[in-house]
Formats: C-alpha cells, structure tokens, sequence
C-alpha cells in the first residue's frame, strides 16, 4: 500500500491539539510561517500554548494573532521586537517568556530531531541566558572554555510550512521561507507540514527534497497565503 499522510483540512490536520500544549512553529520573521494552522488555533480557541518560535509574529499577523486572543502562555523565542502586545504582555506578567540566543534555538530543534537529549555550547555563558543552568569546562581545539548545558526541545506538535510536498510527506522550501521549518519538521512529537501544492509521489525531484516523509506526520495543501513582508523598505530617489 501506498504512503499517505494527507488530511484535507487544517481543521482536520490539527483537530488533537488542546489547551496547554507545546508547540513548534515554523517561520522566520512572517517568512514561512504555517498561516493556515495559525488561523485554524485562533478559530478553535486553543490556550494555555507554550509556542516556539524564532519570534512571535507582528501584532495582526502570524503568532500575534493568538496573543491577541492571550491564547499563548509562554513564549519561547529568540527575537520579539515587532509586536507590541507581546511588550505589553511580557511587562505586565501576563506572558512568560524565554529568549535564547538563535542558534541554541536551531540546535534543539536540531537534537530533538536527532534524539540527542543534551548538548553542549559556549553561547549564553556568563550572561542571563546562562542563569540556573550546567555548565562544564572543555578543551576543544586547543581552547578551554566554558560551555553551557542546553536541553533538546520536547514539543507535542511542530507546525511547519513549505512549498510543495507529495502525498508521502516529502517536502520542498522555496528559497529564504526554509529558515527553521526543516529543523522544526524534525523535532516535533507529530508534524504537521502545510503546502502551497500538494502533488503525486514521484512528481517531486529527489535531489531537491528538504525534508524527507519520515519526519512528517499529516501533510495538507494551505489557501490564501499573504506572505506579508515584515518592513518594506524602499530607496528614496
């Protein structure tokens, strides 16, 4: 029998997700970010969400949408500069929020995936980052140095967008909207992978595959993306 991870909803693809789970949320600014599973969070009322993300979206857009609804209680992420609300909820300590340097925010995506438990990394120490946690000396490369003891992430689902898939889960990313979707399919418990176009098995070159079907769990063709650009900027003449 034939692979087939297809549902035909967002409505259908996230139907077992509940109050206070974790989630991984794909996107890098408003780049690449799951609209549709977005949408479909804000429509079920889902809350008490522990969201990883590289950032929690603009106000009226992406992740912004489900604090707007405070529907998110802890915010896991390493940029959040464009949204006022998420200020206004992390100063009033409506929001509990983490900010971990981005590349740690890659690696336990990336271990997670691998089924690494721990790993090991100098970003973060001596800084607030660093606060509560291990840390070990090593002698790499002729160098001592102190290194932070960082874990891989345990998430409940990852919501990922790309470009194109086949119905057996392998996907595509177009150009710069691949930033941490790849790393994010890996780590989640269920991935859920969103598509502009959902295609046959064999329709897909497999050289060009980012993420292979292993990693995901229910595949769905998307509608309606906007793809806004977070800060247009023009040159003045």
């Amino acid at each position: 029998m034939p692979i087939n991870k297809v549902v035909y909803s967002a409505e259908e693809a996230l139907a077992d997700i509940r109050d206070n789970m974790t989630l991984l949320v794909g996107g890098f600014g408003l780049c690449g970010i799951p609209e549709n599973c977005i949408s479909e969070l804000v429509r079920k009322g889902t809350k008490g969400l522990t969201c990883i993300s590289n950032n929690a979206g603009v106000d009226d857009f992406g992740l912004g949408l489900l604090l707007q609804k405070k529907q998110i209680r802890k915010m896991i992420s390493s940029y959040v500069g464009e949204n006022a609300e998420f200020e206004r909820q992390m100063l009033s300590g409506e929001l509990e929020v983490e900010l971990i340097p981005q590349g740690t925010l890659a690696t336990r995506c990336m271990m997670a995936g691998y089924g690494i438990p721990a790993f090991y990394t100098p970003a973060g120490y001596g800084t607030e980052v660093g606060e509560g946690k291990e840390s070990r000396r090593f002698t790499y490369k002729g160098q001592e140095k102190d290194y932070l003891m960082e874990y891989a992430f345990d998430a409940d689902f990852a919501l990922v967008k790309a470009w194109k898939g086949d119905t057996a889960g392998n996907v595509i990313y177009r150009q710069t909207a691949r930033n941490f979707n790849p790393l994010m399919a890996m780590a989640g418990k269920i991935t859920i992978v969103e598509v502009e176009e959902l295609v046959q098995p064999g329709e897909l070159d497999p050289n060009q595959v980012h993420t292979p079907g292993i990693y995901v769990d229910r595949i769905f063709q998307g509608t309606h993306y906007e793809k806004r650009i977070e800060q247009r900027t023009v040159r003045s003449k």
